[in-house]
């Protein structure tokens, strides 16, 4: 008992480091985007950046964070608790040459193929668009191929506990861009700035690699990089890359599915591009910064105590309902706020200089799409690490590719087909109304993809809950529960609405700190501290643990 108090709260001490981390590093996104919304708005240039953005960090993403955390982390964790340190540090050796030799060649030839991967990825880019789309590209690439060894770092590093300056690492990269768009905003034009920007986020990439470099050795001590014919026959080199495959292929469809997300909003116009861009980074705030802190907190300890006893279900159950009534106490509030109070946090983020009014009723519409399948989404990073931890990685994989499937045809049903029932459906809702924006009509798919991207989230998590359920019992949250989250955050949303429309809006006031306005933030606020209140009212365990952890600190 004892030692499950310790594992617990280790764990629970892994998830706040990594919370943390993730909070920095999305404050400083957050920063960066709204310096970005402020020089460059939904001009083509914003569009083009953020259309090349995507296009070389597929092969982050690919072979980044995910990848590793259900291929190398488990292994590289067991060898540990096995006190096998030599295994250990020559199978990381072996994993990270093997990395950085693949992701040099891929970037070698993403660099001489841009042109036709654009063509691939935005079709619907012509002319001027399509060249600064293909330089920025260009000028990207080689940041990926840091990004990614970046990654290897993080799996190091969390699989020796240390989960905070992985998580950190990013806000230096963060910085890089914000710098040069401080630098250059005013004196460059868009164009030049975005060129810039591009050669701001390579600069990031080496910062952000840099800085874990030397903890990575400190840690796991003297890791030899190099490989032979000899040690790719270690049993647990064969490990790692024979988990790897499923793996790479899950993560392979996913990001295939948002490219093809941008390809159909390239069709949509740019700034259903840069919208659906702007959209993302709020959306996927409350999912990497609970469902990958608890997800990242845990992958480690359920491989370490994985197995098929009846101890081990029961443990790995407790672990899994934990995750969830943490995860749900945090992003059911951030579903509903987006809802009722989306357009208070874009404006509160985003509107500034050349991001007007229009264009926050734009970026809320979007990012409406996406609450369907907020919880799902965040849940189902929690089941996909429990399933790796059981070494199972072609479980995930089987329903990633259905989801993708399901995102493709609602993709395009949503953006195109039923567009028209989506922009009616805004112009006569009282209370709302199409944004003043060019070719409007048109644009408006984007809110049909994140539409369909929620609706395949949702399958996928019913899935994965589905076959976890099969293996070690039910992992459903009591009614209870949920019923009380869903209660406050409903009720406090509902009030701080009110709030906004019968005192706020009727009087015209306006709080300001220079040209910012924080009148947005005051709602906001107001629906936290109302949410906050009702789940303690209501006695919801995690508010009370919350606000105790808050008085120690």
């Amino acid at each position: 008992m004892r030692r499950m108090k310790a594992n617990k709260t280790r764990s629970t001490g892994a998830a706040f480091f990594v919370a943390l981390g993730i909070l920095l590093s999305r404050i400083a996104g957050l920063i960066r985007e709204r310096v970005f919304a402020h020089y460059l708005g939904n001009s083509d240039a914003a569009g083009a950046f953020k259309a090349a953005l995507r296009i070389p960090n597929f092969l982050q993403n690919l072979f980044g964070e995910g990848v590793l955390s259900a291929s190398f982390i488990p292994v590289y964790s067991r060898l540990r608790a096995e006190m096998d340190e030599e295994t250990s540090r020559k199978m990381a050796g072996v994993v990270g040459t093997c990395l950085a030799l693949g992701v040099s060649v891929l970037v070698l030839i993403g660099i001489l193929l841009t042109p036709s991967i654009v063509d691939l990825v935005a079709p619907g880019f012509k002319g001027e668009l399509r060249e600064l789309t293909i330089e920025l590209v260009q000028i990207l690439f080689p940041g990926v191929g840091l990004l990614v060894i970046s990654a290897w770092c993080l799996g190091i590093l969390n699989s020796h506990r240390k989960f905070f300056l992985s998580y950190f690492a990013p806000v230096l990269w963060n910085a890089a861009m914000i710098a040069t768009l401080l630098v250059f905003g005013g004196g460059a034009g868009q164009t030049r700035l975005a060129l810039y920007l591009a050669w701001g986020s390579v600069v990031g990439s080496a910062l952000q690699l840099g800085i874990q470099l030397p903890f990575v050795y400190k840690y796991a001590g003297r890791v030899r990089f190099g490989v032979n014919k000899a040690d790719l026959k270690l049993p647990h080199v064969r490990e790692v890359f024979r988990n790897l495959g499923p793996v790479f292929i899950s993560r392979g469809v996913v990001q295939i599915s948002a490219y093809i997300d941008g390809m159909i909003a390239s069709f949509l116009g740019a700034a259903a591009v840069s919208s659906l861009a702007y959209a993302q980074t709020i959306y996927l705030l409350p999912i990497s910064l609970f469902g990958m802190a608890v997800a990242a907190a845990e992958l480690p300890e359920m491989s370490v105590a994985g197995g098929a006893t009846m101890e081990a279900k029961d443990k790995l159950r407790a672990r899994i309902q934990n995750g969830l009534r943490k995860i749900a106490f945090f992003v059911v509030p951030s579903a509903v706020g987006f809802l009722l109070l989306g357009r208070a946090v874009v404006s509160a983020l985003y509107q500034t200089g050349q991001f007007g009014p229009e264009d926050t009723l734009f970026v809320w519409y979007v990012l409406m799409g996406s609450v369907l399948g907020l919880l799902a989404a965040t849940w189902g990073r929690l089941y996909s690490s429990a399933f790796y931890a059981l070494g199972d990685t072609r479980t995930p994989l089987r329903f990633a590719i259905l989801r993708v499937v399901v995102t493709i045809a609602l993709g395009l049903t949503f953006a195109f087909l039923l567009r028209p029932t989506v922009a009616a459906f805004f112009a006569t809702v009282p209370g709302l109304r199409l944004p003043s924006l060019p070719l409007i009509e048109i644009s408006i798919g984007a809110v049909g993809l994140t539409i369909a991207s929620s609706l395949a989230g949702c399958l996928e998590f019913a899935l994965l809950k589905w076959k976890m359920s099969e293996r070690i019992g039910s992992t459903t949250l009591p009614v209870s529960f949920r019923l009380k989250v869903w209660g406050s955050a409903a009720l406090a949303g509902s009030l701080a609405l009110l709030f906004d429309r019968l005192v706020l809006v009727p009087s015209n006031l306006s709080i300001r700190l220079g040209s910012y306005d924080l009148t947005p933030v005051l709602v906001l606020t107001l629906f936290g501290g109302l949410y906050g209140l009702f789940a303690i009212v209501t006695g919801i365990d995690e508010a009370s643990h919350f606000v105790r952890k808050l008085r120690r600190r």
